[in-house]
């Protein structure tokens, strides 16, 4: 089938959507379907690349590491009258999102939108943060989720909060899949000898965006007090972002920034021979909508200490495959890591044990095997109305946008009013 992915972050992003869209796109090009990727331009993105339209976009908006699509060039429409999608599959419920949901209704085919991300806890990229505008974004995604034909969540916890913000379409479960088999073969020893840490030292691991909505202050300090007690362990941070310098502020405050070690970001084979150099994963985020990097962890044989959270929850089980702590409380966090650290051997082969057996539970051929039948499911159906006029995302849509515009006339106001060099009165 022709499969259309519309997503607002794509390579060489690194990030949860971008890789689960990637994901995606390869396993179904392996099987033999052809799929078409429509996504914005960012810096260092691929000179060619196979069935992906790049849209103009504006780069690393407000500080973020995200882009921020301009209005879409006739050309994008052109490319998919050629192309004929069978089904298009959204990622976003906003910028491109919109231009997912016309071509579907253009073409009269099913829309699926998976709702990746809990969207509110990134409104502070917006300047000028404000409650009405994380309740205004929550509407939007729901009332987006209303106008698709099957929404996709990607941990049994996101369904249930979506159902309870009133999403009436029909949810599934289908998490982004792991490569097993190869976060399995990894070289820590390789890591390790390039970030110059000894064999025998204990190596505390983290992946992931360095962002705000990570909650990687807390990580940092918590981590930090644990060195304190243990000098002779380190702290591995796998990715790039915002966060570094708080991190580093942490550990240089502490007087421990030789234990700190940056690799900046990873992908194949250095990913996960990143993981295979660590002795514990430990994660503190509690806006993830599921836990890809702890399965990718787990798949690498790591154990993995993390606080109770949407996503996470699916996929730790206290005592059973991890720590999974129920407050964001430093003792806690500090104590589980040196249990984890304290595993005897046969402990840990057992504990690994286990974390082999949920790692295969979220495979990627497990997981494409979901949404490819969804898909073949949605094609036997007639494709429901995407009539968006006084829906709860069109009007969610013209506040957020509305606020928007409040708000940048009260930037652009101030700063002429602080810079101009001929004031009047």
């Amino acid at each position: 089938m022709n499969i259309l992915m519309v997503t607002n972050t794509f390579t060489p992003h690194v990030g949860g959507v971008a890789k689960s869209v990637a994901a995606f796109t390869e396993t179904y090009r392996q099987r033999g379907h052809r799929v078409l990727v429509i996504a914005p331009e960012f810096e260092n993105m691929p000179e060619t690349e196979e069935d992906v339209i790049r849209v103009p976009a504006i780069q690393n908006f407000n500080g973020s590491d995200f882009s921020v699509r301009l209005p879409i060039p006739g050309f994008v429409f052109a490319s998919l009258d050629e192309f004929r999608p069978d089904i298009v599959h959204s990622h976003h419920p906003f910028l491109l999102g919109d231009t997912a949901l016309l071509v579907a209704a253009s073409f009269n085919v099913p829309l699926v939108f998976t709702h990746h991300t809990m969207h509110e806890q990134y409104t502070h990229y917006v300047p000028l943060d404000s409650p009405q505008l994380k309740r205004f974004v929550i509407q939007l995604a729901a009332g987006y989720a209303n106008l698709s034909d099957r929404v996709i969540a990607p941990s049994q916890s996101i369904a249930g909060i979506l159902q309870g913000r009133g999403v009436e379409t029909a949810i599934e479960v289908v998490p982004t899949g792991v490569n097993v088999p190869l976060m399995a073969r990894g070289d820590g020893s390789a890591i390790r000898e390039r970030m110059n840490l000894p064999p025998e030292v204990p190596v505390i691991g983290h992946t992931g965006r360095l962002a705000p909505e990570k909650n990687l202050r807390f990580l940092a300090e918590t981590v930090a007090g644990f060195i304190a007690e243990q000098p002779k362990t380190h702290f591995l941070v796998v990715g790039e972002g915002s966060s570094k310098k708080e991190m580093e502020t942490v550990f240089k405050n502490s007087g421990l920034l030789s234990n700190l070690h940056f690799t900046g970001s990873l992908k194949g084979q250095d990913l996960v021979d990143s993981y295979h150099a660590m002795d514990v994963f430990a994660f503190a985020s509690k806006s993830e909508t599921q836990g890809m990097v702890l399965v990718e962890a787990m798949a690498a044989g790591v154990p993995v200490v993390a606080l109770d959270a949407p996503g996470a929850r699916d996929v730790l089980v206290h005592g059973k495959n991890g720590w999974l702590l129920a407050e964001e409380d430093p003792a806690a966090l500090v104590s589980a890591l040196k249990e984890a650290l304290s595993l005897s051997p046969e402990s840990r082969k057992k504990l690994q044990q286990a974390l082999k057996r949920t790692a295969e539970e979220f495979s990627m051929s497990h997981s494409a095997d979901r949404s490819l039948a969804l898909y073949t499911t949605l094609l036997s159906q007639e494709p429901s109305p995407k009539d968006t006029e006084d829906s709860l995302w069109d009007s969610a849509l013209r506040v957020i946008e509305e606020e928007w515009k409040i708000w940048e006339n009260i930037a652009q106001s101030a700063e002429a009013a602080f810079t101009d060099d001929n004031p009047t009165g």
